[in-house]
């Protein structure tokens, strides 16, 4: 295989003539500003830099996978010429900049230093009254002030050339500005870009071989990235298709995070493999998701149910990650229509996610630990009679914490595992609000914020920092709410709080207490009384849970 050139004026024309697409199966756009700046300055400098070369695959009169255009440019009228394996951000960064294709910023080119030009992105934005900002950005003659032009006029081609001709008009640049201009137009014209290519005859399977490969070593993919591309290979399914139908029949989904890595991990356990990078480089794992793809769709949205039933509304209140595969893998076995099995399987899954909460057991090699699990549960499941003994499970390898050590749960937006479990726990008994008496709900937690139950500035000089801070003394209440009671203490913003809202100390007792916040022992004003008595009254919720069933 012979490296060849081509310039980018050469490049561009393909790209115009729809002759060089990607296939479907590449990632979309994801450099930065920084990286876009640098590809640009190494072409338009004397002497220029090497951008590096281009993978391509020809194409004959089939093309071996779907494809798509470059982001911003015309679909293909007919048969392109080329796929482009690697290449694909440097290519898209040179095109977007160079068609001024990008809304969130406008690329420019600094006059002061013809040899050496720096690119200079600026952001823009749209104001209040409509307008895009910064306004001098569309106004030539602003921008020249500021020693800026618009890469956009650099573009190869005549459109390129007649945008150069409107932009220096209107600016009224000088003729030494011009000739700079036309300089660099031909410096960026005739910049040549290397590439190899992979002949007509290349097996698909080769194709996708040496693209996997060459983008898990050079330029590393994402697991998701590697299997879009086994998928539609084996399948010629979209896997970005298949998530975007996923986003809308389970739209809850994405409060536990991403979605896409949410279903690989299903997908991988469905299939009796462990959620792992060695499973998903695995070229037979594409097909292999494809096949239990309907299973991962209807465990998910299970699973999101019963996450959301267990008070365990987003990702804020999330103890681990395990627990979101580990649950829409288990649901996908449970029968819809068979009651009984339900409530087992119930029982179980409770069990399962909030020991996996309370416990060490994820702490390390949390994949793997979460595949022996799920094969155990599954088969109890499944199977009344199973003699299957998940390590979950067993007390003697994976303790439950004493009360006297949720203490330790840390203040919960800063992803401690046990505070977060503890504040999850708090809510399970309805985690009104200490004002408005609102429910916890997966539509208003995402409100709320966390408050300091006995407010810090009252301990902070009499208690360590982890007792103050801790889960124990947090709860997830109202933005309102948490204003009004600022830095008051326990019995006075009790007080007022029931009087704002028109509710009587049993009304506000009870709303305390759905949190497992002792209202007697609040209001006395004992902090550390306070903390001992509420670890007792989450651990108590903590176990039962464990146990599979409701406190």
């Amino acid at each position: 295989m012979e490296a060849r050139t081509k310039t980018v004026e050469d490049w561009f024309a393909m790209i115009r003539e729809g002759l060089l697409t990607l296939p479907r199966f590449q990632r979309f756009e994801a450099w930065r500003p920084n990286q876009i700046e640098g590809v640009l300055e190494n072409i338009l400098r004397v002497p220029s830099l090497p951008i590096g070369a281009l993978l391509l695959l020809e194409v004959g009169d089939k093309e071996l996978f779907h494809s798509r255009p470059l982001s911003g440019a015309p679909s293909p009228k007919g048969m392109p010429q080329m796929n482009l394996l690697d290449g694909q951000q440097r290519m898209t960064a040179l095109w977007r900049s160079l068609i001024d294709d990008y809304d969130e910023f406008t690329v420019f080119v600094s006059l002061e230093n013809e040899e050496r030009p720096e690119i200079e992105i600026v952001k823009r934005y749209i104001s209040k009254s409509g307008k895009r900002m910064p306004l001098w950005a569309d106004i030539p003659a602003e921008c020249l002030e500021r020693s800026y032009f618009p890469v956009s006029i650099l573009c190869p081609g005549s459109k390129g050339e007649h945008a150069m001709d409107e932009w220096t008009e209107a600016a009224e640049t000088d003729k030494s500005t011009d000739k700079a201009i036309m300089r660099l137009r031909q410096r960026l014209a005739s910049y040549p870009i290397p590439f190899l290519s992979l002949p007509v005859t290349t097996e698909q399977e080769t194709a996708l071989d040496v693209f996997i490969k060459m983008n898990t070593s050079a330029s590393p993919l994402k697991d998701f990235d590697i299997v879009v591309a086994q998928l539609e290979g084996a399948v010629g399914d979209s896997l970005h298709d298949m998530i975007a139908e996923l986003n809308e029949k389970v739209p809850a989904a994405a409060d536990y995070g991403k979605v896409e890595d949410a279903a690989l991990a299903i997908g991988a356990l469905l299939n009796g493999k462990p959620p792992l990078k060695r499973t998903y480089l695995d070229p037979a794992f594409g097909s292999e998701l494809a096949n239990v793809w309907d299973q991962v769709v209807v465990g998910l949205k299970r699973g999101v149910s019963f996450l959301r039933d267990e008070a365990i509304f987003n990702e804020r209140l999330l103890p681990t990650e395990v627990i979101v595969y580990l649950t829409g893998a288990l649901w996908a076995h449970v029968p819809v229509d068979g009651a009984d099995q339900e409530g087992r399987a119930r029982t179980l899954i409770r069990k399962a996610i909030w020991r996996a909460s309370f416990t060490d057991r994820y702490l390390k090699t949390a994949t793997t630990r979460a595949f022996a699990d799920y094969k155990a549960i599954q088969d109890m499941i499944v199977n009344p009679d199973s003699s299957a003994a998940p390590d979950l499970f067993d007390e003697a390898q994976n303790p439950l914490p004493p009360a006297a050590e949720l203490i330790r749960g840390g203040w919960p937006s800063r992803k401690d595992r046990l505070g977060r479990a503890i504040i999850a726990v708090s809510l399970y008994g309805g985690g009104y609000d200490f004002a408005d008496g609102a429910k916890a709900t997966a539509d208003n937690v995402r409100f709320r914020e966390y408050h300091h139950v006995y407010p810090r500035s009252l301990v902070q000089d009499q208690f360590p920092d982890h007792e103050v801070n801790s889960a124990l003394n947090c709860a997830l209440i109202s933005w309102k709410t948490n204003r009004k009671i600022a830095a008051k203490n326990p019995k006075q913003y009790l007080e007022e709080r029931g009087q704002d809202a028109n509710a009587t100390e049993e009304q506000v007792r009870h709303r305390l207490e759905s949190h497992r916040v002792p209202y007697d022992d609040l209001v006395d004003g004992d902090f550390q009384k306070f903390i001992e008595t509420r670890a007792d009254l989450i651990h108590t919720s903590m176990q039962k849970l464990c146990e599979g069933s409701v406190p």
